[in-house]
Order: C-alpha cells, then sequence, then structure tokens
C-alpha cells in the first residue's frame, strides 16, 4: 500500500444515482476520508472530466481517492477492484471473494452488503454475524458497505471502516 496516504476509515461510493448530490457528498466526507469512484455508466470523454474534478475537490479537502473499472484516470490515489499503484481495494459478497481479493493484493476489502441497500433492493444481505466473520478471517483491513451509516457503523466488530453512497447524500440528512 502506498504511504503516501494512510487508509481511510469513511468512505464515499461514488455512482450516477449520485446525480449533483456527488458534490454534497464530497463536502460532508472528513478530512482523510476517501472516495471510490465508480461512475460505470458514464460515457468515457464525461467520465474523465468527472473524475478530473473530483480528484481537484479530493486534494482540496484532503481526501483519498481509488479508481474503479478498467480505464486511465490521471490523480488517482489507487484502483479498486484491479491491479495497479498505491492504495489496492476490492469489494467482496462471501469469504471465498474476499480471500481471493487478498491474494490478488488487496490492501483492504470492502464486504457488503451488510445490511439492505438502496443500490440492490430485495437483494440478499450477508447481515451483521455473517459479515462480522468475514471481517475476523480475512487479514487485511475490512469496510462495512450496505445500507451503513455512523450508527450501524458502530454496531459492528472487527471492521476497520465504513462506506456508504446514501450516508453522505442530501437524502439522508
Amino acid at each position: 500500500m502506498s504511504r503516501r496516504h494512510p487508509l481511510p476509515r469513511l468512505w464515499l461510493m461514488t455512482d450516477e444515482r449520485l446525480g449533483e448530490g456527488l458534490w454534497d457528498a464530497l463536502a460532508r466526507l472528513p478530512r482523510g476520508g476517501g472516495v471510490v469512484f465508480r461512475h460505470y455508466a458514464t460515457p468515457a470523454v464525461e467520465r474523465r472530466l468527472l473524475f478530473a474534478r473530483v480528484v481537484r475537490i479530493a486534494r482540496a479537502h484532503g481526501l483519498v481517492v481509488v479508481r474503479a473499472g478498467n480505464w486511465c484516470g490521471a490523480g488517482a490515489d489507487g484502483v479498486h477492484n484491479r491491479r495497479g499503484r498505491g492504495v489496492r481495494t476490492a469489494s467482496a459478497h462471501s469469504l471465498l471473494e474476499a480471500r481471493a481479493a487478498v491474494t490478488r493484493g488487496a490492501d483492504a476489502v470492502f464486504v457488503s452488503p451488510v445490511f439492505a441497500t438502496r443500490s440492490h433492493p430485495g437483494g440478499r444481505v450477508l447481515g451483521v454475524r455473517g459479515a462480522e466473520r468475514i471481517a475476523r478471517l480475512v487479514g487485511v483491513p475490512v469496510i462495512a458497505l450496505g445500507g451503513m451509516d455512523a450508527e450501524r457503523f458502530w454496531r459492528l466488530d472487527g471492521f476497520y471502516g465504513w462506506a456508504a453512497i446514501d450516508a453522505w447524500s442530501d437524502d439522508a440528512t
């Protein structure tokens, strides 16, 4: 892992659903927080411009940015779900996936969904016990994702931090 930044404990997962609320969500993240820039469905040119703006804001606010997907975006502090330089994070929905991510060199694993989430309505959730089991057995920092907010995070054991979309948006305030 890059020693340029310590591994954040609080993360914003971006996607198109945030719309213009992305800017408020970035402003709500505390200094030292992290951003996983996804925006998979955004056309390439627009995605690069959006990413550049996110990076500029992140630098001004002391945030770490990792980029997801198979594209080259300058200015990231690392990558999500792929090989690359800097901080390497990965998502996992089971113990098998989490262990595979660590084998591939992940510095941290986002385990999800811990709780029901608007991102995957009606989807299967790990629940507290299932997610905590993964967190105990992985061997790298584990970030809770899926229906997360600060209150729910404090109900969990074994997690390094938490990530969300909605908890950082206007809808959550």
